[in-house]
Parts: structure tokens; sequence; C-alpha cells
């Protein structure tokens, strides 16, 4: 019998929590039916609420702005609006430095979170899976010469962790996807990725400037 219970919650765990998480997603992106004036929900006009219609909403809203933000007029509104928001002093910091984060994850030719590392944390013979993010820069740069920039992640909530830099010599490239690596982060390491054949890896190459 436990191991009947034990294989029944194995079958139903994954699901209940993904099933969950969906519900979450959509239940906030559903949230954006607030920016409609009431009486134009469709509560009001059919009498009964659409679930999903928020997520539609949520979509057109954004493809509506990139369409606009590609053109001339809405480049020079976002120039406006980025400009107006760099003149109020605690939404300028805030702002500026989630855009310049945003703008290196979503870069299609940047380098960050595009690597798997395997590093030694918290301790010398400790070692760890972490993602490369970029080299050290500023005046950090002057002190730390041959350096790469990494998170850590903490398990299973991969969305907080540690900033670490570290001597490119010390850190391994993985041969696996940042999906893979992630996945075997969340698990706790029950999840491992396919083993793939022995490769020595060199030393991490330098990024370009």
């Amino acid at each position: 019998m436990k191991r009947y219970f034990i294989t029944g919650l194995l079958m139903w765990i994954p699901l209940a929590i993904t099933l969950w998480v969906l519900a979450w997603i959509l239940g906030t992106l559903d949230s954006t039916m607030l920016l409609v004036p009431y009486q134009w929900r469709p509560e009001q006009l059919f009498g009964f609420d659409i679930p999903g219609l928020g997520v539609i909403l949520t979509v057109l809203i954004i493809l509506i702005s990139g369409v606009v933000g590609h053109n001339i007029i809405g480049q020079r509104l976002l120039r406006y609006w980025e400009g107006l928001l760099s003149r109020i002093p605690v939404v300028k910091s805030i702002y500026n430095g989630v855009k310049q984060v945003s703008d290196t994850l979503f870069s299609s030719s940047g380098e960050a979170f595009r690597k798997a590392m395997l590093i030694q944390y918290p301790r010398q013979g400790s070692w760890t899976i972490a993602f490369m993010t970029g080299q050290p820069g500023g005046d950090v740069a002057n002190h730390l010469t041959d350096h790469i920039s990494v998170y850590v992640p903490t398990t299973p909530n991969p969305t907080s962790g540690f900033f670490l830099m570290v001597p490119r010599s010390e850190a391994i490239e993985l041969d696996m996807t940042v999906d893979e690596a992630l996945k075997y982060i969340v698990s706790m390491g029950v999840v491992p990725p396919a083993r793939k054949p022995r490769v020595h890896k060199a030393v991490v190459p330098a990024l370009d400037n």
C-alpha cells in the first residue's frame, strides 16, 4: 500500500503543481481586465465572466506596444517617456536598473544566462551549478582580471540566488542547456540531465566588448 501511495503521489504532484502555476499565471494576466471600463467588462455585457479574456488583452497590449515602438513616432514617444521617468528621483533609479537588466537578458546577442557553469561554492571542494552573466565591469574590472560574473540560484526556488565573480580558470563550462540545468537545480539533483561523453573543457573564452 505504501508503494502504491507513493507512486500515486509521484503521478499527481507534478500535474497539480503545473496546474497551480498555470492557474496563477492566467489569474495574474486576467487581472488586466481591471483596465477596461466597468460597463464594458464581460460580466456587465453578458452577465457572466469569461476566463482567459484578460490573457488575450495582455497579448494584444504587448503586440500593439511592440508595433508602436518600432516606428519613428513610437520611438520618439518612448524617448519622451523615458526622459520623463529619468527626472523622478526614486523612479529613475528603479526604472533604469530594471531596463538595463531586461535589455541584457532579452538581447539576442547577449551572453547573460546562455551558459551553465560549474563552480566551487560556498567553499573549496563543494561544487554547484551557476549561470554566466558576463564579466566584471567598472572599477571592479581594474581589481579583478580574468574573472567572470555568475549567478548562483538557490534550490528549489531559482529566482533568488547570489551574484559572484570567480576566476575564469576555476569555472567549468557544462555541456548542458540552461533548461536542463534549471531542472537539475529545481529538483534538488533528483532529475539529472542525460549523461554525455566526457569532454575536457578549455578555459572559458573572453567575452567580446
